[in-house]
């Protein structure tokens, strides 16, 4: 017996991802041939960051493509983990972008170098708009979707990156500290290592089948006991079937069968509005049925 809902409209359309992704195309194009035409080695290397900020758009986008893809008879829930991979995988490409930053910064601390100061100033205003319009696109769908979240996170971190980069390049033209910029640019990365952390936590969690963060698995298991029928809850899991979704099955023991029915569609609706668990499977037993469940003793704590 179960009963499963399907309302999971994405976050973030798939216009918005090809927004996304175009202006930052023709950005990473902008900063390569500046950089090339003033000799800036941060420019250059900025592109090649933001580079790695169009795979990580391309990756979420593919993920959320996947998972509308329908289940066949070899895999019986579609793609709906891609966005969960695409997630974990933006949260290592993040990672990978902090250790590029704070390499190539303790490398300029150590050997300062001149910088094409306006030339920087006024193409990272054109980052700073770029990467902001397409953070405000993904910003709502963050709350609610961990693969979207990751596409915020790259979006957010480059956004304040760029405003780094401008404050430091404009300190740097009235001073003449060329320490700053990478001095800045330490200081950035440890603030995109906070906010990634958390991306890859939950990724972890929803990769290894955990239950998804802000689901309490004790309070979900008192409410499938509550009923006065149900004499027992075993063989229970909770886990995120994809970033939007999450799944639960349970054995009940039942000692009024003629109850399962309406208990089996009232407890799958109040999963639903109660816990936000939208693909319940709820298997009712009886008492001699239960006795010989070779799962009953795996009593999740």
């Amino acid at each position: 017996m179960s009963g499963h809902g399907h309302d999971h409209a994405p976050k973030a359309s798939h216009r918005v991802f090809a927004i996304g992704i175009g202006l930052n195309v023709v950005y990473v194009v902008l900063e390569a041939v500046f950089g090339l035409l003033s000799g800036s080695l941060a420019l250059l290397a900025d592109a090649g960051h933001n580079l790695s900020d169009v795979l990580g758009l391309a990756i979420a986008w593919g993920a959320i493509w996947l998972a509308a893809r329908p289940p066949s008879a070899t895999r019986t829930y579609g793609f709906k983990r891609a966005p969960i991979l695409a997630s974990l995988a933006n949260a290592v490409i993040l990672l990978i972008a902090v250790g590029i930053i704070a390499w190539e910064a303790v490398h300029r601390l150590m050997q300062p170098a001149p910088v094409a100061t306006w030339t920087i100033v006024w193409v990272a205003l054109v980052g700073v708009f770029v990467n902001g319009i397409t953070a405000w696109m993904f910003m709502a769908g963050s709350k609610d979707d961990l693969n979207i979240r990751g596409a915020f996170l790259h979006m957010a971190a480059d956004t304040g990156v760029t405003i780094g980069v401008i404050v430091a390049a404009l300190l740097i033209r009235w001073t003449g500290w060329l320490w700053l910029d990478p001095a800045v640019s330490l200081a950035i990365a440890g603030v995109i290592l906070v906010g990634t952390w958390g991306l890859l936590r939950d990724s972890v969690t929803l990769a290894v089948d955990a239950v998804p963060p802000g689901i309490d698995q004790v309070a979900v298991r008192r409410h499938l006991e509550a009923p006065d029928c149900v004499e027992e809850v075993h063989d229970l899991h909770i886990w995120g079937l994809s970033t939007t979704e999450t799944a639960l099955t349970a054995h009940l023991v039942c000692t009024d069968r003629d109850r399962a029915d309406e208990l089996l569609a009232r407890l799958q609706r109040e999963l639903h509005d109660g816990f936000g668990i939208d693909h319940a499977t709820l298997q009712m037993e009886s008492e001699r049925i239960a006795a010989s469940c070779g799962l009953r003793s795996r009593r999740a704590v």
